[in-house]
């Protein structure tokens, strides 16, 4: 028991040694928005994921303290805007000053940036449909009110039109009108259409002058092709 107590104290000894040589430092910058009137909350911004997390002050710097030297990427944890997102890299050798590498979104353009961080809201979260007041012309839009002012002016239209029609137009439109009230009519009117057995008017008959030789006349009765032989 002994040495194992000797050797635990000795390997902790070592690691407290290896961790207090390292170097360390800070990372500081400001948060901002686009417009200056406007106040930014309390923001929580965190490296690598939450290894390290800190909060803004009231004018919007940050300081995170006891940063160790790597490549650290930098979030801002924000509900109310979007930032950008900043990977830091610290050498050993050259800890007061990282380099800084700002991206608006993961496989965005790249750009350096300067320590401390400067960062400004590229825009702000929306999370409700602003609720939209009253819009006369949004009525026209629906399709049953078109439909509606299409009739209303076809009836309107209709005693005009039907005033320069001729007399055989007038009863054909007619005609249509019935059949469109009496749906059975108009499907049997297209029925006898596709099958060619639709009725027909009658034909006229053409009078014809009495014939000198039978020495009688003829005379036309109703609308079909007969004829009565008058005895003189």
């Amino acid at each position: 028991m002994t040495s194992l107590s000797a050797l635990f104290i000795l390997s902790l000894i070592s690691l407290l040694s290896t961790s207090s040589s390292l170097p360390y430092t800070k990372i500081t910058g400001r948060l901002k928005l686009p417009d200056p009137k406007q106040s930014l909350n309390s923001t929580r911004l965190t490296l690598n994921d939450g290894t390290f997390s800190t909060y803004t002050l009231p004018d919007g710097s940050f300081t995170f303290h006891h940063v160790p030297p790597g490549v650290h990427l930098l979030d801002v944890q924000s509900r109310e805007h979007h930032f950008s997102q900043v990977k830091i890299q610290l050498l050993e050798d050259a800890m007061d000053s990282p380099k800084c590498i700002e991206y608006v979104y993961p496989g965005a353009p790249k750009q350096s940036i300067s320590h401390p961080l400067e960062l400004t809201a590229h825009a702000s979260y929306q999370y409700y449909e602003p609720r939209q007041g009253f819009n006369l012309f949004a009525i026209f839009k629906n399709p049953m009110i078109l439909m509606m002012i299409v009739m209303g002016g076809m009836m309107f239209m209709m005693p005009k039109m039907m005033e320069n029609l001729d007399p055989e137009q007038k009863e054909q439109m007619q005609r249509q009108l019935e059949m469109q009230q009496d749906p059975s009519k108009m499907l049997s009117s297209m029925w006898g259409e596709l099958t060619g057995t639709s009725e027909e008017k009658p034909v006229a008959a053409i009078e014809k002058k009495p014939s000198a030789k039978a020495g009688a006349k003829t005379v036309r009765r109703g609308c079909y092709n007969t004829y009565e032989y008058l005895m003189p």
